[in-house]
């Protein structure tokens, strides 16, 4: 049996794996978002733990045999935040989240000092990577900079506070803008540029290592034994572990607080133009690309809570009702998913959400359609991004908390004119991948036979129909972007001043 953990942004969600790949038992507990400041985005650390051992006590409750079966843990979590310590191991302030957009000056800050970053980090300067953040704290908050002692990614930190161990691994590690990504190894030049050096870094590990063994009180208030730790993966790349994405060519669609487009390389290739990622896979010698947009699910989550709708899944039935009856879609409004911002193609953390085209004949309807359609439009940009760098796109999987919805992989389908696969455990997808990194990291198996696609639910087909409503409004998308950006601009200097 193994234990895979998801820290995510909106959720802690653990899970047993049995020997035989199936599931036992799964659990989750939800966490808040902190946004003190425009365009901030923050979280206590200590609310992470909380949620870990809330979905830790659940699966007791479920099946406390299967947990005291347990013979490797394996990680995975929300990507770039910084987690700073001080030389005790106290946690300085709230971490910054992936999703946190403050540190655009920093980037260019750090791009001017280090004039090749792009060629061996694989990316350019975000943002939402850690290496900003800290730049921007060593700039903002100079007295909390010098007591850092140690910079954790969010898994990482829960793997401290497990093991008692300083380490990370390289997929995630690949995120924070201070990885040589070919070489798999701290940049020096990277780390300099933000006033810090190896000392602050964690170890590194392959994800299907062992990193340490569960300390002793951990193991016994869990009802487990002192099992080995895996180094684990980024949400997303333990995401592909759980898909089966680990040979070139394979893909997935993450529909999970976030969207991204992940494929799956066994080459370091590095083209950060059009804001596509390079970082390292969660398997040894394996790298990967994404395109990434920064509200995906989160942005129907808040339209349903802006129209009043019960919940997520009823307004969607709304919708699909709505579409059955023969509303006519092709007049709703246009939804510009960037409710934080933005990542590909645009890289604009000013970027922010609109509606155009409301008028008194718009329903509930119109604008949660708006939505779905909003942030399958994103990720067409994604995909045309990934495309235009020479990637190779074979057939694409979709997981993550948005896959439950079979209407809206009907609109995304149609988006991106491509087939999508819907396969079982899809909204589980990293901490399934956790999991199986922890079996690699006890019984030293062969990855490919052990990260196995998922059983296929169902094959979504662009439907004719869809592609005459989305193909010409998403020329209208694409231009709102480029109509709007000086706009964004001038808002968020109204806000500042």
């Amino acid at each position: 049996m193994y234990l895979g953990i998801d820290l995510g942004t909106s959720a802690v969600k653990a899970i047993l794996l049995r020997d035989d790949g199936t599931l036992a038992a799964q659990a989750s507990a939800p966490m808040d978002v902190s946004r003190p400041h425009p365009t901030w985005s923050e979280q206590d650390p200590e609310d992470w733990w909380n949620a870990v051992e809330s979905a830790i006590g659940q699966l007791r409750k479920l099946d406390a045999d299967a947990l005291g079966a347990v013979t490797g843990v394996g990680l995975s979590g929300q990507m770039h935040g910084a987690t700073l310590l001080d030389s005790k191991g106290k946690v300085l302030r709230p971490a910054i989240l992936w999703n946190d957009g403050r540190s655009g000056p920093e980037c260019a800050e750090i791009e001017a000092a280090v004039k090749e970053s792009r060629a061996f980090t694989g990316n350019m300067a975000m943002p939402g990577f850690t290496a900003p953040k800290l730049q921007w704290v060593r700039t903002h908050e100079a007295d909390i900079f010098k007591n850092i002692a140690m910079v954790l990614l969010p898994k990482d930190y829960l793997r401290n506070r497990m093991t008692g161990d300083y380490a990370s691994e390289m997929s995630d590690s690949a995120g924070t803008l201070c990885l040589d990504v070919g070489k798999r190894d701290w940049s020096d030049p990277m780390l300099k540029a933000t006033g810090l050096s190896r000392e602050h870094m964690p170890r590194l590990f392959e994800g299907s290592e062992p990193t340490g063994i569960l300390r002793d009180d951990i193991a016994k208030a869990w009802g487990l034994k002192p099992v080995p730790v895996a180094g684990g993966g980024g949400d997303q790349a333990a995401g592909a572990i759980g898909a089966g994405v680990i040979a070139p060519g394979q893909a997935f669609v993450s529909l999970g607080t976030s969207g991204v487009y992940f494929v799956a390389d066994n080459q370091y290739r590095p083209n950060p133009d059009g804001g596509v990622h390079t970082f390292c896979h969660a398997l040894p010698k394996t790298w990967h690309q994404m395109a990434v947009i920064l509200s995906a699910a989160s942005s129907l989550t808040w339209v349903t809570k802006v129209t009043g709708a019960k919940d997520e899944g009823a307004l969607v039935s709304e919708v699909e009702e709505a579409a059955r009856r023969g509303h006519r879609f092709d007049a709703s409004p246009i939804f510009l998913p960037y409710l934080s911002g933005e990542r590909t193609p645009h890289n604009d953390p000013l970027a922010r959400g609109a509606f155009h085209g409301i008028s008194y004949d718009t329903e509930r309807v119109d604008l949660a359609w708006a939505v779905l359609e909003g942030v399958a439009f994103a990720l067409a940009e994604g995909q045309q991004a990934l495309l235009d760098a020479g990637t190779r796109i074979d057939e694409a999987s979709v997981i993550g908390g948005g896959s439950k919805g079979a209407f809206w992989g009907d609109i995304l389908a149609a988006a991106l004119d491509r087939t999508l696969i819907y396969r079982q455990a899809a909204d589980v997808g990293p901490a399934l991948g956790a999991a199986r990194l922890a079996r690699l990291a006890v019984t030293k198996d062969d990855p490919a036979a052990v990260c196995t696609e998922p059983p296929v639910e169902r094959r979504v087909e662009p439907k004719a129909s869809l592609r005459e409503v989305v193909a010409p409004r998403y020329e209208l998308y694409r231009g709102l972007y480029r109509d709007l950006r000086e706009s964004f601009v001038r808002f968020n200097d109204s806000i500042a001043n």
